[in-house]
């Protein structure tokens, strides 16, 4: 079976406007939101995370493979005109909205942010070893973990969820660490009292 054969039978333009409006004369919020054809085609787009084929475009928006095309172009050359940082481009046989690469720099730094914000599971375990044990020197952690745990905590302090509270009272008098008030806000705390007791967290018993 061919694509042709396996579309719905594709309705002209002035069909396809009217399905919509249509759809719309529901009761809704009054806006001044003109939806058109070429818009629908844009919402689906932008909400879809995967490229879609012209068929399936077809199908979604009820229009031939032939119109899809020709109304992409016609954003395509809105988006230029408008200088927008996107367009609609052809990937692994379908259409996607992407960013262009002059942006690049530019979401480099937000994907580098979002790396540099995410914990590791053993960053986690060092983290909440000090939530529930502060003030705590290094060697208690590296006790309790049973590794090293410098480059841990140095890596908790960067991201800023962990800081040096004041020493303790014993020989060398080595650094104690704790929580920010950063950590209080990533994990939607109001104070550490706020914290899981310690026995909701043990595993039920079978």
């Amino acid at each position: 079976m061919t694509e042709e054969q396996q579309m719905e039978t594709p309705l002209s333009n002035q069909q396809a406007q009217a399905d919509i409006e249509e759809q719309t004369d529901s009761p809704q919020p009054q806006t001044n939101v003109e939806v058109t054809v070429e818009s629908v085609i844009e919402a689906v787009l932008f909400a879809s995370d995967e490229p879609l084929t012209a068929l399936r475009l077809a199908n979604i928006v009820e229009i031939t493979e032939k119109q899809i095309r020709e109304h992409i172009e016609s954003l395509n050359n809105k988006y230029q005109s408008n200088n927008s940082a996107f367009r609609i481009q052809q990937i692994a046989g379908g259409f996607q909205m992407l960013t262009l690469c002059h942006y690049n720099n530019w979401l480099k730094k937000l994907l580098r942010d979002r790396s540099e914000n995410k914990l590791s599971p053993a960053a986690l375990e060092t983290l909440a070893i000090i939530s529930y044990k502060q003030p705590i020197i290094r060697a208690d952690i590296e006790a309790i973990r049973g590794v090293a745990a410098g480059e841990m905590i140095r890596s908790l302090m960067y991201k800023g969820l962990v800081k040096v509270t004041g020493r303790a009272e014993v020989l060398g008098r080595p650094m104690q660490y704790g929580t920010t008030k950063k950590f209080l806000e990533v994990f939607g705390l109001s104070s550490l009292k706020d914290l899981p007791k310690i026995d909701e967290l043990k595993k039920p018993s079978s």
